[in-house]
């Protein structure tokens, strides 16, 4: 949590990119109150608060993933295409939050939310827990990994050609990918760091039900919730971030956003006329 508040924190001080900072931002919202229903503990047994639970976890945890997903369109459009793409904000939104709540209220229909481990969530049918949420997982993080070395590979091709003579055009083509693309590359591979012990574990409780793995269950729960600070931890360490950090820097930059700063006047010119 204290993660998922430290990002926006750190946007709002230093907003270098506005567009790149809100998606960080949404990220960072949809994990934060992921966190909150991990937060909940055990609601046994099956009920409207178990039910709340899994839901609220099955919403979150597809918009946490949503955004990702956003972020990667996100770099491809403005890395691969050069594309702006602050136009097709409304739409992240559209398919983040209409998505996720399709996807967390089917489970309802036959009361497949229940006791589901140390949370509640999609009682133990393998089927519902793969097509609601693990088939579509594995897909868009397989899709992200080939997005990431298609770009990867088209980004050093390029950079292999700007090698040569200064020309104004590739410089600002190498600033962008320096200050918009590259700190927004390592979100979805936070996103893959946390969610493997958690995918493992459902697997190994998918092929062995009655036989929990208690370091996987441990592991998966610590990880989890990590989402928020390996977030900001990404954030802070980018290098320009990391220099801002400094009490003269977040002070000034308190003071810019509560304090009236001077304003230029331009005045026209008199002409001087002699007597």
């Amino acid at each position: 949590m204290a993660g998922n508040n430290t990002t926006p924190n750190m946007c709002y001080l230093f907003p270098d990119n506005p567009s790149q900072c809100r998606l960080i931002l949404y990220l960072s919202i949809s994990a934060a109150f992921m966190c909150i229903s991990y937060l909940m503990g055990e609601l046994h047994p099956d009920g409207v608060l178990c039910d709340f639970q899994a839901w609220w976890m099955t919403f979150f945890d597809w918009s946490v993933l949503l955004w990702v997903v956003c972020i990667t369109f996100n770099l491809y459009m403005n890395a691969v295409l050069g594309k702006i793409t602050e136009k097709y904000e409304w739409l992240y939104h559209l398919v983040c939050w209409s998505t996720s709540l399709l996807f967390s209220c089917l489970p309802f229909i036959g009361d497949h939310y229940g006791p589901a481990g140390a949370w509640c969530w999609i009682k133990d049918d393998w089927q519902w827990r793969v097509g609601i949420w693990y088939g579509p997982l594995i897909a868009l993080i397989l899709l992200m990994f080939v997005v990431y070395v298609y770009m990867s590979c088209t980004l050093n091709r390029r950079v292999a050609r700007w090698e040569g003579m200064y020309d104004p055009d590739t410089e600002r083509s190498k600033q962008l990918l320096r200050d918009d693309i590259k700190p927004l590359r390592a979100y979805p591979f936070v996103y893959l760091a946390v969610t493997i012990f958690p995918l493992v574990n459902r697997i190994q409780n998918a092929i062995d039900p009655s036989h929990a793995v208690f370091p996987l269950v441990l592991l998966a729960s610590i990880t989890v919730p990590l989402h928020g600070a390996l977030n900001a931890l990404v954030f802070g360490m980018d290098r320009e971030t990391l220099k801002r950090l400094t009490p003269l820097h977040i002070k000034m930059a308190f003071q810019s956003h509560f304090e009236r700063g001077a304003e230029i006047h331009e005045f026209p010119s008199e002409e001087v006329t002699e007597n």
